[in-house]
Order: C-alpha cells, then structure tokens, then sequence
C-alpha cells in the first residue's frame, strides 16, 4: 500500500511538472537576416564580396591574357623559352588560387565578426523573451538543419523574437 501511495504522489508530481514545462522554438538564421542589423551587416558582407571579386577578376583577366600570349608564341618560341614561360602561367595560376583562398578565408572572418556581436545580442533576447513567456526551452531551428521535425505554429517565436531583437538598442 506504501508503494503504490508512493508510486500514485511520483506520477502526480511528474505530470504536474510535465505541464508546467514549455518549450518554443526559433529559427536563429531568419531572425538575424530579418532584423536591421542583419541586413546591414548582410549588405556589408555584398559590398566586400563585390570589391573582392572584382579584384580577383582582374587578376584572373591578367592571366587569361598571358595565357593567350604564350598560346599565340608557342610557335615561334624556342621549346626552352615556352617551358620557362609555361612555368610562369603556372606560378601566376598559383598564386591566384592562394590569394582567392585568402581572399574567402578574410569574407569568412568579416562575417564572423560581424555577426557575433548580432548573435550575443539575439541569445540575450531569447533569454529574456523565454523569462518572461514562462519558457522552460527554446530550441533553435532552421529550414536546412530539421531540428525539429514538427510543432505546432505557437512554438515558434521568430517573429516575437525579432520583434524584441528591434526593440533592444
């Protein structure tokens, strides 16, 4: 009789705390590309990425042309004299690949930089929001990743999210 008394007041408890508990999801990417520093810094990474490529472009024109040069004069070199200008193709080819590498390793490390200060700012919002909306979790989701397989549409707090997120200054 104790057990069962015992076993009745552990189920009682357990579903009581079962209601209490709420969760609540939000799609971290869409909230950041929605809100205003999201765009800016999203609009800022464009115009970097621009400057780049038209670097790169330049550089790419510079080699398609030698190329072309060393096509052109392959008859009328000498078979050493087309070598040494082959190899130079080849060092230029290199060189344009590792400063492409570069090039995408420092976009990288700007959006990286940009965005932590957005991403520190939007997990104090969620914190706050989730206090506030008596949340126990909020789990984070995305189109790509299927973290969540399905909930209803009042678990998702995007849309609050970014509100809050606007409101923060």
């Amino acid at each position: 009789m104790k057990s069962l008394l015992a076993m009745i007041s552990v189920l009682a408890i357990a579903s009581t705390a079962a209601a209490e508990f709420k969760m609540a999801f939000v799609d971290v990417q869409k909230a950041i590309e929605k809100s205003s520093a999201g765009k800016k810094a999203k609009e800022e990474m464009k115009k970097e990425a621009e400057k780049r490529n038209k670097e790169l472009e330049k550089k790419k024109g510079d080699i398609d042309k030698m190329r072309e040069d060393i096509e052109k004069k392959r008859s009328v070199l000498a078979e050493e004299a087309f070598a040494k200008k082959a190899q130079e193709l080849q060092e230029e080819m290199q060189k344009f690949n590792q400063t492409a590498q570069k090039a995408q390793g420092e976009l990288q490390k700007k959006e990286s930089e940009l965005l932590a200060p957005i991403v520190e700012k939007m997990k104090k919002v969620i914190e706050k929001m989730a206090k506030e909306k008596g949340l126990s979790m909020v789990i984070q989701s995305n189109q790509n990743a299927q973290i969540v397989l399905y909930a209803n549409a009042e678990s998702d707090v995007t849309e609050d999210v970014i509100k809050a997120f606007e409101k923060e200054k």
